[in-house]
């Protein structure tokens, strides 16, 4: 059974910082690009950033960059989102997800391409 757990989630004043965490079970993770996706309220789900567990090469949107890093650790099946320097414009649900190497490597970390989802963690930033 393919599981992608994600924690880390809560609240958080603007400045702050949060560390999500993705825990990956039931696929190859070698084989796939993790990926962490947001919705916020009444917006669409968008991809925020994404990392190849093959090559370890990183994705990000243009609004996280310098401000996000994401990160994976192999050895765990797990891929880290460390967010600072938070906005409240960052609030949304966050989904870690699994997409196939070949679609990422094409150039994309979206929604339309992921094969695999997990729940999502829920992120409040406050002003």
């Amino acid at each position: 059974e393919v599981q992608l757990q994600a924690s880390g989630g809560g609240l958080v004043q603007a400045g702050g910082s949060l560390r999500l965490s993705c825990a990956a079970s039931g696929f190859t993770f070698d084989d796939y690009a993790i990926g962490w996706f947001r919705q916020a309220p009444g917006k669409e789900r968008e991809g925020v950033s994404c990392i190849s567990s093959s090559d370890g090469s990183t994705y990000y949107a243009d609004s996280v960059k310098g401000r996000f890093t994401v990160s994976s650790d192999n050895a765990k099946n797990t891929v880290y989102l460390q967010m600072s320097s938070l906005k409240p414009e960052d609030t949304a649900v966050y989904y870690c997800a699994a997409e196939s190497l070949g679609l990422y490597y094409s150039g994309s970390c979206h929604v339309s391409f992921v094969n695999y989802w997990g729940q999502g963690t829920l992120v409040t930033v406050s002003s």
